[in-house]
Parts: structure tokens; C-alpha cells; sequence
């Protein structure tokens, strides 16, 4: 006879069903795992039959083989421990084989049979509300399983739970979804004095979803505005907080269940591998660009930087997604984010004064910019110039207009974007809009059309640059709620598209 139990691998945020097959057979007593299994999985074997002997269950005299099926897909981590051990319950008749069969279940065993939580409760559950199957996880994964349909999680803290709920002797409860948390800080951009352009620049980045360079000396506030322009975006909707939900849960990042509405704010240091901020590593785990998805990506000191790591972010720029690429998989994560970078001017930072400056100014700031190639330049939607704060500003009061107020101007702006793109699912905001599309929502009159070509002319705009452009007019024709790109729109633009 053999047994089924079922569960699931990941590949990306994809959760593929597997089926637990068990089968016990006479012969010389061994233990034995295929189907593909890494070395966690394959110690499933020792962790199952010491949360057996816990529960006084002693294992057959005989060949119990699991196998984990389809047998050509990797099976990674040691959520296999409950399923594998589920499998093997019902084989010897401990639980019934149709409760088994009828469950996805995740988890893993200590040696006293206690269930511990593991990563991916969240795409789990989603693959079993899919299946139409109950979702069986550890007690502290349910929290986080619930979100996706609660009546059909349990949660158990042991394997004694589990084949008392089977047997009917105690069943378990289901499981209660955790809080919904939307955790800005106490960060305002009253709080930055001056910078009024790079402000302005941070609503319209906000509003349309665009990439936005800084370039300044030490200490002029670009940090302080990167770390602020969270508090100006709205908050996930629910299906932005279930995707991006989903990649937390898989590399552990969610806190005690809580779904966070806040968008993520990511920003590694300037000594991040390719594999932290792209993704990657021997499971191909998510990057910094896939964790920032829906969210903010900061990178500061952008030049400093390994070359090789910037090159990797062009194509998930364009694209809203990128592909971890292994010699036994390719996994594909979304990555669909706003690019914020900050950059000194020049190596030694202090290039616009004189008397600061190091000995090779103004060669410096070319071998120092030249550090980021034309092709990433390209992709920044805005690139501003933020100067030295003077003492003067800051000792002025702070402003009248903070966060909340430019947070109302931006929810408007992205209101009218998405009834815009409401025909269009591909598009969210005016940073998706390509194509025809792009041609649709960003018609210039003639005299828009005269400056957009004169600007082409004299500073060889290329393609790339024109249309980002369009975007950033249009998304600065939402925030004035003028229905029409007009000239001033186009000039402002053109103003950020050309600084620095």
C-alpha cells in the first residue's frame, strides 16, 4: 500500500504542488528519501524518526521508501519534515490515509516533534486555496497562511497535535490572520530644510513612479530625502501587499503574520553582491531589487557601486522583473520598483568648491560619474543637482508643507493614473506607459512638439530619453490636474531631464 501526503516546492514566488508518496515494503529496515532532494530533505529522515520515538510510535522492521514527487523538480529546504512524516502516519495507520491526502502541509520537526516554522506559509497557501485543499503549517506560520483564506489554514505547535486532530481525538482551530500594520515612522519632509527643487522632484518621482538621481557634496540632505520620500507614497492596495507579502514570506521577513501596508524602502550597501541585490545564490533566493518590489530601491554612493551589479539593474528596470538564471533552474521574481540613487559629485565630494576640492578637480568628477554607464544614466527619469544647505536655511522655521500635504497631491495624481490605465492591466502608473499607449495618454500641442525638438537637437535626447519625458510631463500634467500635456509641463521636464 501507498500512502499520499502533499506539499510544495518554490520556485520564485511560485508554490508547485509536490506528492509525498510512502510506501512501506518487507525487506532489510531502511529509510530512504528520492525524488530529487537537497541535503536538508534528506535529513528529514533522522529528524522524523526521532519525533517519532518522542510520541513512543516505533517504525516498522521494514523498507520505507518516500518518494517526492515529480521527481525531476529540486526539492529544497526543511519544510519537507511534516509532509514527509504525514505520509508515513498514514502508511502505518496511524492517521487516515484520506485526511492525508486531502492536506498541504509544511514544516519542520525537532527532535522532539515539535513543529517549527518555516519560510513560504504565504505562496503555500496560496497553492492549496488553488488545489482546494486545507493548508497544515506550524503554529507561527498560520498567522501569516491566513491571509490568503483562513477557514481552510491549521496551524499545530507539534506532531502530537496533528494525529490527534487526524484521529479526532483534538482538533485543531484555524488559524487567525495577523495585523495589518502601516509603519511610516515619524519622518516628514518638513524636516529637510531648503532643497525645495529636490522636493519637487520627490513629488513627481512619487506620483508617476519614476527613477530619480541626486547628485551633491556631503551632507546637502540626500539621504535625508531618499529616507522621506516613503512617507509621500500611498500605501500598498491589497493585491501589491499580497504580491509583495509573498516574497517576504520567503526569505522570513514577515513579522508575527502582520501584512504591512507601508511600501518597502530597500537600501543596501555600496558592497552588496550581485547576488544580494539581484537575487541569487544556491537556492536562488530573491535579491534587493525583487525584496523592493512595489516599493523603493536606494542606492547611495551609486558610483561606488561594483560596475558589474549596476549593469545587472537596466533590464529589470525596463522589464519589472528579473530572471535568477541556475545550471538546475530559472526562477523568476517581479521586481517592479522606483530606483532612487544618491552620488557624490566627484570622488573627494566637494568639486563646486574651490577651496576644498582635491588637486585633480574637475577631471575627478568624469572618472568618478564615468563610473555609471550611459545606458543606467538613461534609465533616471529625473536627475537633480542638490547644493550645500546654507547656515542661513537652516535656521528658518520649518516649512508650512509636509509630507501629508504633498501625500494628498500624489494620491490624487496616481487616482487619475488609474482610471487612465484602468483598460490597460499591464499599466499602473505613467512610468509603465509605452507604445502606442504612451502616444495615447502624452499628445503635445505645437508648441510642446517645437521644445521637445529643439531639446532633442541640442542635447541628443535619445529614444529612451524622450519618452521618459512624456512620462514625467504627463505625470506633472496629473499633479496640476490639467487633462493635456501643456508647455510648461514639457519644460519642467525637460528641466530634470537635463540637470546634472
Amino acid at each position: 500500500m501507498i500512502s499520499r501526503a502533499y506539499t510544495v516546492a518554490f520556485q520564485g514566488v511560485e508554490a508547485r504542488p509536490v506528492e509525498v508518496q510512502c510506501a512501506v515494503a518487507p525487506g532489510l529496515p531502511a529509510f530512504s528519501i528520492v525524488g530529487l532532494p537537497d541535503k536538508a530533505v534528506s535529513e528529514a529522515r533522522e529528524r522524523v524518526r526521532s519525533a517519532f520515538a518522542a510520541m513512543s510510535i516505533a517504525l516498522p522492521s521494514k523498507r520505507i521508501t518516500v518518494n517526492l514527487s515529480p521527481a525531476d523538480l529540486p526539492k529544497e529546504g526543511s519544510h519537507f519534515d511534516l509532509p514527509i512524516a504525514l505520509a508515513l502516519l498514514a502508511a502505518i495507520e496511524v492517521i487516515p490515509s484520506e485526511a492525508a491526502s486531502e492536506t498541504i502541509a509544511l514544516g519542520e520537526l525537532s527532535l522532539d516533534g515539535t513543529l517549527i516554522p518555516v519560510v513560504g506559509a504565504l505562496p503555500a497557501a496560496m497553492t492549496a486555496a488553488s488545489e482546494d485543499r486545507l493548508l497544515l503549517c506550524p503554529k507561527a506560520s498560520g498567522a501569516e497562511a491566513a491571509w490568503v483564506d483562513a477557514a481552510r489554514v491549521i496551524g499545530a505547535a507539534s506532531l502530537i497535535d496533528v494525529v490527534r486532530h487526524f484521529t479526532g481525538k483534538m482538533p485543531l482551530a484555524q488559524a487567525i490572520a495577523g495585523e495589518v500594520h502601516d509603519d511610516i515612522g515619524t519622518r516628514d519632509l518638513r524636516d529637510v530644510k531648503g532643497q525645495e527643487r529636490a522636493k519637487r522632484a520627490l513629488e513627481i518621482a512619487a506620483a508617476g513612479r519614476h527613477h530619480i538621481l541626486m547628485v551633491g557634496p556631503p551632507g546637502s540632505g540626500k539621504s535625508m530625502l531618499a529616507a522621506r520620500l516613503p512617507t509621500i507614497l500611498p500605501p500598498l492596495t491589497a493585491a501589491e501587499a499580497l504580491e509583495t507579502s509573498m516574497i517576504q514570506s520567503l526569505c522570513g521577513l514577515i513579522e508575527d503574520g502582520g501584512i504591512n501596508r507601508s511600501r518597502p524602502f530597500r537600501e543596501p550597501h555600496h558592497t552588496a553582491s550581485m547576488a544580494a541585490i539581484v537575487g541569487g545564490g544556491r537556492r536562488a533566493q530573491p535579491g534587493e531589487i525583487s525584496l523592493a518590489h512595489n516599493g523603493v530601491l536606494f542606492l547611495d554612493e551609486l558610483p561606488e557601486f561594483a560596475r558589474p551589479v549596476l549593469e545587472t539593474l537596466r533590464q529589470p528596470l525596463e522589464t519589472g522583473e528579473v530572471m535568477v538564471a541556475r545550471a538546475n533552474a530559472h526562477v523568476k521574481y517581479p521586481s517592479r520598483f522606483m530606483l532612487v540613487a544618491a552620488a557624490n559629485p566627484c570622488k573627494c565630494g566637494h568639486l563646486a568648491d574651490p577651496a576644498r576640492a582635491c588637486s585633480r578637480a574637475p577631471l575627478c568628477a568624469e572618472d568618478y560619474m564615468g563610473r555609471i554607464s550611459g545606458p543606467l544614466m538613461d534609465r533616471f527619469d529625473l536627475r537633480i543637482d542638490v547644493p550645500p544647505v546654507s547656515y542661513d536655511d537652516l535656521t528658518l522655521p520649518a516649512a508650512a508643507e509636509g509630507s501629508a500635504e504633498i501625500l494628498q497631491r500624489v494620491e490624487t495624481a496616481r487616482a487619475r493614473q488609474e482610471r487612465r490605465f484602468s483598460d490597460h492591466p499591464g499599466a499602473q502608473q505613467n512610468a509603465d506607459a509605452e507604445g502606442a499607449l504612451l502616444e495615447d495618454i502624452a499628445v503635445l500641442d505645437t508648441e510642446s512638439r517645437e521644445m521637445m525638438q529643439r531639446a532633442a537637437d541640442r542635447f541628443a535626447l535619445t529614444a529612451r530619453g524622450y519618452h521618459r519625458v512624456l512620462r514625467v510631463a504627463r505625470t506633472i500634467a496629473d499633479l496640476e490636474g490639467e487633462p493635456e500635456i501643456l508647455r510648461p509641463h514639457v519644460a519642467e521636464a525637460l528641466g530634470f531631464r537635463l540637470a546634472g
